[in-house]
């Protein structure tokens, strides 16, 4: 397998790769709607929400805190989630700038 070429692009362009690519699977949707509507850190729920063994959530929260979409504080024994305010924001404007460049065009193919 291949080295993938990430110097051939730019920051935005790479930075947005990394957050797309954690978002790229239903258990992490799934995480980030818990998070979103409970409005509230997360401390050790998601399993018992989702039905995933403990290890399967831990890892894919590892992806959504290494991408910078949640952030985690250590509360006693266990570790709580809570979305990170600043990234969201830069992706949901990354996002609209994305798919806002686009215009139909009058014909296509």
């Amino acid at each position: 397998m291949g080295v993938t070429r990430t110097d051939i692009f730019n920051d935005e362009q790479n930075h947005l790769a990394v957050m797309l690519k954690a978002l790229a699977h239903p258990a992490r949707i799934a995480i980030l709607q818990y998070i979103i509507k409970a409005n509230a850190c997360i401390c050790g729920d998601l399993v018992d929400e989702l039905g995933l063994a403990q290890a399967t959530i831990s890892q894919h929260l590892k992806e959504l805190k290494s991408a910078g979409l949640i952030q985690g504080t250590i509360d006693g024994v266990s570790v709580c989630y809570c979305i990170e305010p600043k990234a969201w924001a830069l992706l949901k404007k990354q996002l609209n700038i994305f798919f806002d460049s686009y215009t139909e065009p009058k014909s296509c193919c």
